[in-house]
């Protein structure tokens, strides 16, 4: 089991009292106590409120909040500010705003706006959260602190072009190692002093926001960015570490948010949370695999709900309602995948600006007779109910998918074969087929230990970094199950391609040779049919295989290359590896991951349950089941979970009821 973080589910949110007058805070307070809200993420944005000038500093309104949570036992999630930058530094120093993608350096506005190798911007930043820690760090009902908000964005400025410089004599020590590595042969970009060395933007390697001409830089960059941003981050945990010793720090991080390395930044946080937003589209199993991925960075840590909001967006293109019953699912299958947390941006609504129209528990109304109101007192009700008694838990999985950032960046950096291919979409495809089995999983890194696991999905495994391939090597040939697709094996950590045929270092354990890779336009399809004769629809990319000892699972219909192998299976030592070579319709793909799963521990939580979502936390003394119903049709309840009981009414589960749509049983 792993350790509680917090002593009770913490349920609230944003809230930003400065907004408002001292009347609004008690009407709040008030409102508040009716739906169950135990916490407060307070001072998110209020640099420019605490310190409005250089030398000047002003607590006295943030020490009243502070002052009105703690007298009424809040869990106060203390927030730094340091995400927007107040107007009168951009002012007297210009180098501390960004400068963009197109070389256009930005004047004060917006949020996210501070280059992240100004010496000016980490002095005053880092000063900032030291005074705030040692102002507030003793106080008992600061539980956690969160710092900055929701990192992202990079920066092209001349700041970041010579710290990119220190960087890169960091990673590669000599010039010569460098120009290998990015293969500056090609086109003559031989570079013969560090600082030739310019950012790949626009204006030199780039073409456009997502291609470019020299992968290896341009990965190089990315690293970078996100490690610039991690010391950041870094530099204000340590100033807040010399005034509090043991408090919690996090920071609110963005599911598959492609910028940043978060394998790399959990290491650095003392736990995870994240702020989820799905759109009215987004697949159920999508937001589940990023729940799960959140779990995953900190090797199946409960992780914080830190954002998400009661009832709409605003930011996005088409901003829905969540139907009645949606908030609370929603809540209940985070909780489910492994949070502790319930928490909303925000608690009540601005008056202005763009944020206006968010979602909030207190609408613009200003009371609390509301729908939305109403759904979050009904959560809160249930959450005070629930106690801590799952706080901890953990969840066991005998299946591990890998995502890794690093691939991320340079599988969609690749110049060819086929635009429409994305990191992102290949890995949830995969993770969905478990999502509905209701059959467990670990989102896992390239360094995550693979021996616990029965089957391991590794999706375009593009990037293979020095040491990998023998670490999958030992995994099958003691008996694990390796799970592998077309773009795989391709490249070392420079984006060089491994010599000697694909799929590279896995070619050995596939027991394939790919000689070519053909690419499908949108409109053209092709189909694959396994040797039991089912056949089904392909598309996106098709691999050209030699067996060099696979066995044929399933061959192409069509084209010049019909009846060769499009779906292999070979034995290595004890374990097997399974390959395939094209992107399967999902009958397809369910009818092949069928074929891997049998005969291993991969099991559903329940026998008969598709249809529900259904999950399972384990402490040393209980496990619990969460079961969602997040169809519209009615689903019956599997028979394996009749005569557990439900927490949320406290009665013994006597039959196989049926759930109708957003309704949720916690068994116990």
């Amino acid at each position: 089991m792993a350790k509680k973080v917090f002593n009770r589910i913490l349920y609230g949110g944003d809230y930003n009292p400065n907004q408002w007058p001292k009347d609004i805070w008690e009407e709040d307070m008030r409102i508040f106590k009716k739906a169950g809200i135990n916490s407060a993420t307070i001072n998110v944005f209020s640099w420019a409120k605490i310190q409005p000038s250089e030398d000047e500093y002003y607590f006295e309104e943030l020490d009243d909040i502070v002052e009105m949570l703690s007298k009424d036992k809040y869990d106060i999630i203390l927030a730094t500010s340091t995400a927007s930058l107040p107007a009168w530094m951009v002012k007297k120093y210009p180098e501390v705003a960004r400068t963009d993608y197109e070389g256009r350096h930005h004047k004060f506005g917006q949020r996210h706006n501070a280059c992240p190798n100004s010496l000016v911007y980490q002095k005053y930043a880092s000063k900032l959260a030291g005074k705030l820690a040692e102002r507030y760090g003793d106080n008992p009902y600061v539980t956690c602190w969160h710092i900055n908000n929701e990192y992202g964005g990079e920066c092209y400025c001349e700041n970041c072009e010579k710290a990119f410089r220190v960087w890169l004599k960091k990673r590669y020590q000599t010039i010569e190692a460098l120009n290998q590595a990015w293969n500056l042969e090609f086109w003559g970009h031989t570079i013969y002093a560090w600082d030739e060395i310019v950012l790949p933007n626009a204006l030199s390697e780039g073409i456009g926001s997502d291609k470019t001409a020299f992968a290896g830089i341009s990965i190089d960059y990315r690293r970078f960015n996100s490690d610039s941003m991690l010391e950041n981050y870094k530099m204000e945990r340590d100033a807040i570490r010399k005034y509090d010793a043991d408090t919690p720090i996090t920071t609110n991080l963005m599911g598959t948010y492609k910028n940043l390395d978060y394998f790399k930044w959990a290491k650095e946080m003392d736990l995870v949370s994240w702020d989820n937003y799905p759109s009215y589209n987004t697949p159920l199993s999508y937001t589940a695999m990023c729940h799960d991925l959140m779990r995953g960075l900190k090797d199946g840590q409960p992780f914080m709900l830190m954002e998400q909001t009661p009832s709409q967006q605003n930011w996005q293109p088409y901003n829905s309602l969540k139907r009645p019953g949606k908030m609370r699912a929603q809540s209940y299958q985070t909780l489910a995948h492994g949070a502790d947390t319930i928490q909303f941006f925000q608690l009540r609504r601005s008056v202005g600006a763009c944020e206006k129209f968010h979602g909030a528990v207190i609408e613009h109304v200003g009371h609390e007779n509301t729908r939305v109101f109403r759904e979050v007192r009904e959560l809160g009700n249930e959450l005070q109910k629930l106690g801590d008694e799952f706080l901890g838990s953990t969840i066991h999985s005998k299946v591990g998918i890998i995502f890794d950032w690093e691939n991320y960046w340079a599988l969609e950096y690749t110049s060819g074969p086929n635009k429409d291919l994305k990191y992102v979409d290949q890995i949830h495809q995969y993770y969905q087929y478990f999502y509905t089995k209701n059959i467990s999983v670990d989102m896992i890194s390239v360094d995550s230990d693979l021996s616990k696991y029965d089957v391991v999905v590794a999706p375009v495994l593009y990037m293979m970094k020095a040491g990998l391939a023998e670490r999958i090597t030992a995994f099958v040939e003691n008996g694990g199950h390796l799970v592998t697709t077309f773009m795989s094996g391709i490249v070392n950590e420079s984006d060089n391609v491994y010599l000697g045929g694909y799929p590279g270092p896995l070619r050995e354990i596939a027991g394939i040779w790919v000689e070519e890779i053909d690419a499908l336009a949108p409109e053209q399809k092709n189909g694959v049919e396994f040797v039991d004769g089912n056949v089904y629809v392909c598309q996106l990319l098709c691999d050209i295989i030699h067996l060099e000892g696979a066995e044929t699972v399933a061959f192409y219909k069509e084209d010049f290359y019909g009846n060769t192998p499009a779906i292999t299976k070979n034995t290595y030592g004890k374990g097997t590896v399974w390959y395939v070579g094209t992107q399967v319709e999902e009958d397809g793909l369910t009818h092949l991951l069928n074929q891997v799963i049998e005969g291993t521990e991969a099991k559903p939580i329940c026998s008969h349950g598709e249809g529900l979502e259904i999950t399972k936390r384990d402490t040393d003394e209980a496990s619990f089941y969460f079961v969602i119903n997040q169809q519209v049709n009615k689903q019956l309840l599997p028979k394996d979970l009749v005569g557990k009981v439900n927490l949320l009414t406290g009665e013994v589960v006597k039959e196989a009821v049926e759930l109708k749509q957003f309704d949720v049983l916690i068994l116990k």
